[in-house]
């Protein structure tokens, strides 16, 4: 697996996101995520990536059982700073405060198992907290030796500069696909510029872009995708067009679709490090060949024309 770098911190160029460990999306086989883990470890896939509101800390919990015996090996990322107000609604409250940075934290490396986290990010911005005074936190906490790099999740570039200004952030993660591409106009720009690395959650567009969401498709109870305007039956209908045309190329390649959409992401920058969930073994063996295959200009511009996607992101 080639290696990319998150600031200081050398990972493997696609990571492990672990929302899929919890029950995020439905169901969920804890021994059969465990397996892919460790799998995906063999097979360089370092970055693992989690945060204390999946579940809520069920993937905490399943990663800090799965990494056993491995985790010098692993950059092991998880965030804080959401909680739950309503689980059933997916209405998440922010509090970017030291207080509550300090209990997630320690949370997290109970949950985890571990006496440091690699790579903590602040989850989402909190309105009523000076990012300065969130980062300055994380930035002790660097100090005292309980995270190594601090990363920040869905923020604009005023608050980038800020928060780099009290400390060096060495990760921002945004959703970063085909079907979504805001952060290349700037994030993307921004952390090349300041030594950061740039992680896209949702790289595979929740499924879509994998081919795994049929035109008329239903979500089970609990599965975010249920209330997303990107997966209601109209957007789904007007959508299919991304799945097409990476299918096409896919089947070029000989590869899945997932594998041309990963790519795709690999080619914008050196400094990208995608994070698909990766929950069954089939997934991790096709996902992993992303790192090493070459798109033509060709099949870029193919791709790069793509009209923009019928829905709001989220």
């Amino acid at each position: 697996m080639p290696i990319r770098q998150l600031g200081e911190l050398a990972v493997g160029a696609i990571g492990l996101g672990c929302t899929a460990m919890s029950a995020w999306y439905g169901d969920v086989d804890e021994s059969e995520s465990a397996k892919v883990l460790r799998q995906a470890h063999e097979y360089g896939v370092t970055l693992i990536d989690t945060a204390d509101v999946y579940g809520p800390h069920t993937s905490e919990e399943a990663i800090g059982r799965a990494i056993h015996g491995i985790r010098d090996s692993v950059v092991l990322a998880t965030k804080g700073g959401l909680s739950f107000a309503d689980r059933e609604n997916y209405r998440l409250e922010r509090d970017g405060s030291p207080e509550h940075l300090q209990q997630a934290l320690d949370a997290s490396l109970r949950r985890l198992r571990v006496d440091h986290i690699d790579l903590y990010y602040l989850h989402r911005l909190d309105p009523n907290v000076p990012i300065e005074e969130s980062v300055g936190f994380l930035g002790k906490q660097v100090a005292n030796g309980k995270i190594r790099a601090i990363g920040l999740s869905d923020v604009d570039i005023a608050i980038l500069d800020r928060a780099n200004a009290v400390h060096p952030i060495s990760a921002v993660e945004c959703e970063l696909s085909l079907w979504t591409r805001e952060p290349l106009s700037d994030i993307v720009g921004w952390c090349e510029r300041h030594g950061a690395g740039f992680v896209p959650y949702a790289p595979l567009g929740r499924g879509f872009l994998a081919g795994n969401v049929a035109p008329r498709a239903t979500f089970a109870t609990g599965d975010f995708r249920a209330n997303n305007p990107r997966f209601t039956a109209e957007a789904i209908e007007h959508n299919m067009v991304y799945v097409k045309r990476v299918r096409a190329i896919a089947e070029r390649h000989g590869v899945a679709p997932a594998v041309i959409a990963l790519a795709w992401l690999l080619h914008q920058a050196g400094h990208i490090v995608p994070i698909p969930g990766m929950e069954k073994m089939a997934y991790l063996e096709e996902n992993v060949k992303a790192a090493r295959l070459t798109l033509s200009a060709a099949e870029l511009e193919d791709l790069d024309t793509l009209p923009p996607a019928f829905g709001a992101a989220r």
